[in-house]
């Protein structure tokens, strides 16, 4: 089976340069959409995932920059190669700064720009590989959480009986989570889209088995997650600091 094609989103305020974009990334085998300003990207990336963005550094409605700024804000990543007339190494910096994963000043030539989205992707999927849930890595530092010390290099937890046990991804996920956002309330989704990702089509029902695996496997050996509360109707608090939040 052929690999699917990668979507490239090219957000460009000039409709005749995004259509000659468009039309050269489509015939190097890649699938395109088109957008002339950062409201329509926004709204789009809401609600479908793409590869990577061509995005233009001065658009009609605000920046590029302040684009990336409202989409880290909504949680949205993805690959970014800004596209400016700007030669300024202030705007360089800045943009590599915020994330940008490369930088390509106009006029470019069409096979340097494909050679460096071809560059760009290859990173991201290597920087994927060590990635179990869209918020944990088998790179991090193994940590205590309620008692236990939860190792994401070795997907195990060590429990005070000296026994180990294995864990699955996404119950990794759930306790990185907390474990990264203690003493604040987390509603359903926000745990669900720290863990799945935005994109995620995840229904509450899921969620809650594998909290109750997570619960269980801590109450097999002598310990409980009091500290992890439910919130009814809201969502959940990994409460350190004592006291009642239910």
């Amino acid at each position: 089976m052929a690999n699917p094609k990668p979507l490239i989103l090219i957000v460009e305020d000039d409709p005749e340069l995004a259509n000659l974009i468009s039309d050269q990334l489509e015939s190097s085998g890649m699938l395109t959409q088109v957008h002339h300003r950062a409201a329509n990207v926004t709204r789009y990336l809401q609600n479908n995932f793409a590869n990577l963005m061509l995005l233009d550094v001065n658009l009609p409605d605000q920046s590029g920059f302040s684009l990336v700024e409202v989409l880290r804000k909504e949680n949205i990543e993805l690959p970014i190669i800004f596209l400016t007339g700007n030669d300024s190494e202030t705007d360089r910096v800045r943009g590599l700064e915020m994330g940008g994963d490369d930088y390509i000043v106009k006029p470019f030539s069409f096979s340097e720009l494909v050679a460096r989205i071809n560059a760009v992707l290859r990173r991201a999927e290597t920087s994927k590989d060590a990635r179990v849930t869209k918020n944990a890595s088998v790179t991090e530092e193994p940590f205590d959480f309620q008692g236990a010390l939860v190792n994401p290099e070795r997907m195990e937890i060590k429990f005070p009986d000296g026994k180990m046990e294995k864990i699955g991804r996404k119950e990794l996920g759930i306790l990185a989570f907390l474990n990264a956002n203690p003493d604040t309330v987390i509603t359903r989704r926000t745990l669900i889209h720290g863990v799945w990702g935005i994109h995620a089509d995840v229904r509450s029902r899921s969620l809650d088995q594998y909290i109750v695996k997570v619960r269980s496997l801590y109450q097999a050996h002598g310990l409980n997650l009091d500290a992890f509360k439910t919130i009814h109707g809201v969502g959940y608090i990994y409460n350190t600091k004592g006291g009642d939040e239910e």
